[in-house]
């Protein structure tokens, strides 16, 4: 069953007693916090003290030109790479992340640009691959086609059937198939690496939707984007990274296309493109 928190937060996922996933903190401390992140493949300086936090019931924007660092902090968070120097907390922890099972045990979920969906399973059979349900003696394909439904439910998503394979997917839906997966290990933290990337207008506006949801489901959620209309219209913080480095803070809400162009470019700095975040 899906287990809700007071103010109807998501915190876990409990199948046959026992509880999938880890808990969303409380909202004092962030859920993931970055400090002096730096990271080199031989001469080059892929991120150079880099700081990043995102908190619960946010959306976070990552944003900067190819090669800025953005993927490289993210697969710090998700596990793939680790940090030359600096430190992670998650609820306020000090972690390391030595690998993506590790990550997904900190609670955090990750979906890359290619999804890593199988096109000869249905939408059920992809959410829990890897993560199968087991009863006293077989497969539970009903417990596991539930939860399916609940967690599209609470996605709001269109897909009609969670027995549809995945080839009879449109693009769009396909993405909400890996946003709906990485509910079923109740994260603490999802990651998105251009989820809108190659997508209808349609389709994107129903990813977008996903990701506010996931918001209100108060789940921390990192954008990675380079459509900065897709960016302004769900981020609630805007982070800009240049040449490895921290180039502004910004309040989606407030600033305009212009001032990110301009820090994503280095025509401002990080100095006077700073801005506080509430």
């Amino acid at each position: 069953m899906t287990v809700l928190d007071t103010d109807g937060s998501l915190t876990c996922h409990v199948f046959d007693g026992e509880q999938v996933g880890t808990q969303v903190s409380g909202a004092g401390a962030p859920l993931l916090s970055m400090r002096g992140i730096t990271k080199r493949f031989g001469a080059v300086e892929a991120l150079v003290g880099v700081d990043f936090e995102v908190h619960a019931h946010e959306v976070v924007a990552l944003v900067g030109d190819n090669g800025a660092g953005k993927s490289t902090l993210a697969k710090m968070v998700a596990g793939v790479l680790a940090p030359d120097a600096g430190f992670i907390e998650i609820a306020g922890q000090p972690v390391t992340i030595p690998s993506p099972a590790a990550a997904q045990d900190l609670g955090v979920a990750t979906v890359f640009q290619d999804l890593a969906l199988c096109e000869n399973l249905d939408v059920t059979a992809n959410l829990f691959l890897g993560r199968e349900l087991h009863g006293a003696v077989s497969r539970d394909d009903a417990e596991m086609e539930r939860v399916t439904r609940e967690v599209l439910d609470k996605l709001a998503s269109r897909i009609p059937s969670v027995r549809t394979p995945l080839s009879h997917l449109s693009a769009g839906q396909r993405q909400t198939v890996a946003i709906a997966r990485t509910l079923i290990g109740a994260p603490q933290i999802v990651v998105l690496d251009e989820p809108t990337a190659a997508l209808s207008v349609v389709q994107t506006a129903e990813v977008l939707m996903h990701i506010e949801r996931l918001r209100d489901l108060g789940l921390g959620v990192i954008l990675i984007s380079h459509n900065m209309t897709d960016v302004r219209a769900v981020s609630d913080r805007i982070e800009v990274l240049r040449h490895g480095r921290n180039n502004g803070s910004y309040d989606a809400s407030s600033t305009s296309f212009e001032e990110i162009i301009a820090a994503i470019t280095g025509a401002t700095h990080a100095e006077r493109g700073l801005r506080s975040v509430s």
